[in-house]
């Protein structure tokens, strides 16, 4: 009996954390979209807090006629899906003959990758890395300068090494399959979870990637949809106000707009990403605790 009640104690705690938990992560996310589609003077005015207050998609208009933006979208996506298959190739080739035991001199190897975690150039090396390679100003430098992550690497080789064991290696390899046929017929189907969890992580970083885009691009067709963004928060004003821009009625129109504008900006650029995860859901669990098992 004293067990039975010690278990209920602790789904009862169990369950109220989740459910604080949840509403913690809940309520912010209601008030961003509601505030993106609510009434600007009620939002600047701080009236909008679960629901709505004067609905108006006036913002939303504003983010979807901007030639700009769309251009930003659409560059978004493109080095979204290219970085990502970039990133998982290399990724996986990487890991996968580390994890094998055959391979001769893995530890050097791993120690290089790790050095890189450890130290880097910085920013200005890195800027003038892709200057002297003539990357600035195109579509592979928001590809090339992150093909891989020695984390995510790391994280993939335990994998193989957790989950792919040596006998099937062996017994593919009496069968005469090539190392190339062992990763593509035997780990890869079975390296899943792995696969959609990396997925994600790299989706995610290149969907989110701000600062490189505003550092390495100027050109206006090749912006990213983060530095369009910005740059639409800082002529937003000017947008508002147009002719009238002088008169203190549409300059104040216009600053309440401006929060607006980014209420919606947010669950713009949030949308695609929190679409993925469902389809991911189902392997994240299992492969995001890969990295924790060790030996």
């Amino acid at each position: 009996m004293k067990k039975r009640f010690a278990d209920r104690l602790f789904y009862l705690i169990d369950w109220t954390m989740l459910v604080v938990s949840v509403v913690i992560v809940i309520l912010p996310l209601m008030n961003v979209v509601s505030c993106s589609v609510s009434d600007a003077s009620a939002v600047g005015a701080g009236k909008v807090y679960l629901l709505p207050t004067g609905f108006n998609t006036k913002a939303y208009e504003m983010l979807f006629h901007t030639q700009a933006l769309m251009t930003g979208f659409f560059n978004t996506v493109f080095y979204t899906l290219t970085g990502t298959c970039l990133n998982i190739f290399l990724t996986v080739i990487c890991a996968y003959p580390l994890s094998r035991h055959d391979m001769h001199g893995k530890g050097w190897i791993m120690m290089l990758f790790t050095f890189t975690m450890i130290f880097s150039g910085g920013m200005i090396p890195n800027y003038l890395l892709m200057k002297n390679l003539h990357l600035l100003n195109t579509r592979w430098v928001m590809v090339l300068p992150g093909a891989m992550s020695v984390y995510n690497m790391i994280v993939a080789r335990t994998f193989f090494m957790a989950n792919i064991p040596r006998e099937l290696n062996e017994a593919a390899a009496m069968d005469g399959a090539s190392d190339l046929q062992m990763l593509s017929k035997v780990a890869l189907p079975l390296s899943k979870p792995i696969l959609a969890v990396l997925t994600l992580f790299y989706a995610q970083g290149h969907w989110n990637a701000y600062f490189d885009g505003f550092m390495y691009l100027t050109n206006p067709k090749l912006l990213n949809l983060q530095v369009v963004l910005r740059n639409m928060m800082s002529e937003i004003a000017s947008m508002m106000g147009g002719e009238g821009a002088g008169d203190m009625a549409a300059a104040q129109e216009a600053a309440l707009m401006q929060d607006v504008v980014k209420y919606a900006a947010i669950v713009f650029t949030s949308i695609p990403i929190i679409m993925v995860y469902p389809f991911v859901q189902k392997h994240f669990v299992k492969g995001v605790m890969i990295g924790a098992v060790k030996g």
